[in-house]
Order: C-alpha cells, then structure tokens, then sequence
C-alpha cells in the first residue's frame, strides 16, 4: 500500500506569537515596498481628511444645528428632521424624479457605450474609427457649465432643436420650459456627452477577448452577429455586470450641477431631485440640519442598493464587487 500522505494536523499558536510574526511580517512588507507605501500616502491621505473626517458633521442631521453654537454645542432632536422630509409634500415628487431620471439612464444611457464598443469593434477602417472616436470623445472634456450653456441654446425658441421641429411642421418653443421634455433633454444630453468616453473601458475589455476563440467559431460557421452574441457578450460579460452594479449603487444621485443649470420653477415638477433640493434647503435657505438628514437620507439608500446589487450579482452571475 503507498505510504499514508495524510498531512499532520496543524496546530495555530496562541495569539501571542501569532501577533509578533505579524508584526515582524508587516515591518518586512514595509521596509520591502516603502517606496509604494510612500507613494500612496498622498491618495490616503487626502481620503482621510476630505472623506472620513467630515462624516462626523453628519451628526448635525441629528441635530437643531446653529453656526453660533456649533456641532457640540447644538441641541439633539433625534429623527426630527428624518419625520419632517418624509412627511412634507416634496418627499414623493423628488424621489419619483431622483428615480425616474436614474431608471431612464439606467435603460437609455447604460447600454449607449456598450453598443458603441461593439460597433466600433466591427470597424476594419482604422482611420474611420478613430475619427468617431474622436468625435464621440471631445463632448466628455467641455465643462458642464458649457454643456447647460449649448443645451440652453439649442433648445431655445429660437434654437437649432426648435428649427429643426418647424422644418417637420411643428411649432417653435422653448423646450426646457416644458416639464414634459426635461427628462429627455437631460438623458439625451448626458448619452450625447458621455458615451464615447465610457466607451473606453468597453474597448479594452474587447481588446482582451482571445482572437482564437473568433476563429473558432468562424470554423463552426458562425457569422459576424453570432460572434457578437457567443464570443463578443460573454468575453466582456463580467466588465458589464460590474459597471452595472456601479451604477445601481449611484441610482440615487444625480447630478446636481447639470440639475441647477437647466432647471427652473416651471419643470421643478419633473425636474427637482434630491440633490437639487438638498441644495437649495441647505446653501439658499441655510437648513443645514435638513439639508443634510436628506442627504444621509440618499446616501444610505444608495449604499443599500449598492450591497442589494452586488449581492443579487454573486448568487446568479459569480460576478461581484467583493
């Protein structure tokens, strides 16, 4: 009979011992990468100071805070505030808005890059590519104050978007005036701004699909749009799943710069979200503790989703986050 190679039990030292390799362990690791170590402090730091510091101001959602009487000193009012923004009558309308904006993108905005990598990669003109490339990249460089600017404009009565609606016999108008197009311009002008630079991380997940597995299926006789579907899909798959759930765990924010630019009194009531309220309440009418249980109010939301998505992802894909 072969030898019994059964491996002899291992028995853990105490927590003594166990913590004094460790050490000796961490002061090896330090003295051999000090030079990375060194390099990171920058990035650690600035974490530190501009993320994890001012978290403990979040208690002044707790709080009936004044300046005067600062974060200590003002007095505690528990859920007060929590009670206050969920019971008013802009609770429903800014999170069906936050909501339907977020879903609208999700199923508009989302796939826009994946199907320009995939059109892209179905390009044999080298020249031609890079010229939609380039020109799909140049809108994600123009600043957002320039962006709302071109928007303004071509949506104006007399704007390029309102010519173009005459030439087809409808009437002229100025278009971010109406509640009813506000979602549709902020989408569409968010596709039009973003989807050839998150079409980047898309391309190189392409540009790691093994060539071999092309020609394979060429042998089978699967055409071009099989390709796509059996060896295009699955390869980047996972890159797919993870902005995914990147993007389900920001459901709850957007951006309130491009928000304050386009938006006005008459489409607040499609156009007003959390972060644009939370604006207002707490830098035009200086509700700092309000202000800020409704951002904590988002932020925790978001987190939720975010974990909620990770967790869905792992148990049916085998893709995740953590």
């Amino acid at each position: 009979m072969p030898p019994h190679t059964e491996a002899a039990p291992h028995f853990k030292p105490g927590l003594a011992p166990r913590m004094k390799n460790y050490a000796r362990f961490l002061k090896k690791d330090l003295l051999r990468n000090r030079t990375i170590y060194l390099m990171s402090l920058a990035g650690l730091a600035y974490y530190i100071l501009f993320k994890y510091v001012p978290m403990y101001g979040l208690t002044i959602a707790f709080k009936n805070f004044t300046p005067a009487k600062g974060i200590i000193g003002s007095p505690w009012v528990g859920f007060t505030h929590f009670e206050q923004f969920f019971n008013s009558h802009y609770f429903w309308r800014i999170l069906k808005n936050t909501l339907l904006i977020n879903a609208y993108e999700l199923i508009f905005a989302f796939p826009a890059p994946i199907i320009l990598a995939l059109l892209l990669n179905e390009v044999r003109s080298t020249f031609f590519k890079r010229s939609v490339q380039t020109v799909t990249y140049l809108p994600h460089f123009i600043s957002t104050v320039v962006i709302c600017g071109m928007i303004v404009d071509f949506t104006s009565k007399s704007g390029l978007i309102s010519s173009i609606i005459e030439a087809f016999g409808g009437e002229r108008s100025n278009l971010l005036l109406n509640p009813d197009y506000f979602r549709t311009i902020f989408v569409g002008s968010g596709i039009w701004q973003g989807v050839g630079w998150g079409s980047i991380i898309y391309l190189a997940a392409l540009s790691a699909i093994d060539p071999q597995l092309y020609d394979a299926a060429t042998i089978d006789g699967a055409n071009r749009w099989k390709q796509m579907l059996h060896v295009t899909l699955p390869g980047i798959k996972p890159t797919i799943v993870i902005m995914l759930i990147l993007n389900i765990g920001g459901i709850m924010n957007v951006g309130f710069e491009k928000i304050i630019l386009l938006y006005n009194p008459m489409t607040y009531e499609t156009a007003d979200v959390i972060s644009s309220f939370v604006y207002r309440k707490g830098i035009l009418e200086a509700s700092y503790s309000y202000s800020t249980a409704v951002g904590m109010f988002n932020s925790v939301i978001n987190f939720m989703m975010l974990v909620l998505a990770n967790r869905i992802s792992r148990k049916f894909n085998e893709t995740s986050l953590w």
